[in-house]
């Protein structure tokens, strides 16, 4: 069981801690100490969600589907490209803490803007429905123990990405930090957006 439970964690953690549309977006946050608790609060109970899923069932289903993963990979693609572009675009501005790439000043806005990042990117899905789902699968009745590892990687994962940005701060209230994160960001972005393109060709 302790063997299910360290694998399910290390392998979440590994598909997880890769930087994404989800993560840089927390981190951001986190930076600007803007709703740091309920923003990671949200991307962990949706992991918790859509892990569950994968792993009692649906990553199989979807992972034999070849059109559907097709179909997500590359709309997943355009989604990272187009975030991607937005980061590289925010180079040329002097953004700093008060004034960056999704500035959320409502409560509403947090959770819907959240919600948005997260579900609207079809990458995660892959992650956690398909290949978290499939790997879980082929542990049987340990299922449970990879199930409860994958998730709390998730959620110890977010909450430290967002205090850790919180902590990073006085960092970014200079321009040159962010036109450097959002270097990354962006970077980052567009080499997902490639490698999932390369993930739907393996299906044709």
């Amino acid at each position: 069981m302790m063997h299910s439970f360290i694998v399910g964690f290390t392998t979440g953690a590994a598909l997880i801690i890769a930087i994404g549309a989800q993560n840089a977006f927390v981190l951001s946050q986190g930076i600007r100490k803007s709703y740091f608790i309920l923003i990671p609060l949200i991307c962990s109970l949706i992991d918790i969600v859509l892990i569950t899923a994968g792993v009692t069932g649906l990553g199989v289903i979807f992972r034999n589907n070849s059109r559907f993963t097709i179909a997500a990979a590359l709309f997943g693609s355009i989604f990272l490209f187009c975030y991607g572009t937005a980061s590289f675009r925010s180079i040329f501005k002097n953004d700093t803490i008060e004034n960056s790439l999704f500035k959320i000043d409502s409560r509403k806005k947090a959770v819907l803007t959240t919600l948005s990042i997260s579900l609207l990117n079809p990458h995660l899905y892959l992650d956690t429905v398909v290949l978290l789902g499939s790997i879980g699968n082929s542990f049987g009745g340990s299922r449970s123990s990879f199930l409860s590892g994958a998730i709390t990687a998730s959620v110890i994962w977010f909450f430290s990405l967002s205090m850790g940005g919180k902590f990073l701060s006085p960092l970014f209230r200079k321009p040159l930090s962010w036109k450097i994160l959002n270097t990354v960001i962006g970077l980052s972005m567009w080499t997902i957006s490639y490698s999932l393109i390369k993930y739907a060709k393996s299906f044709i």
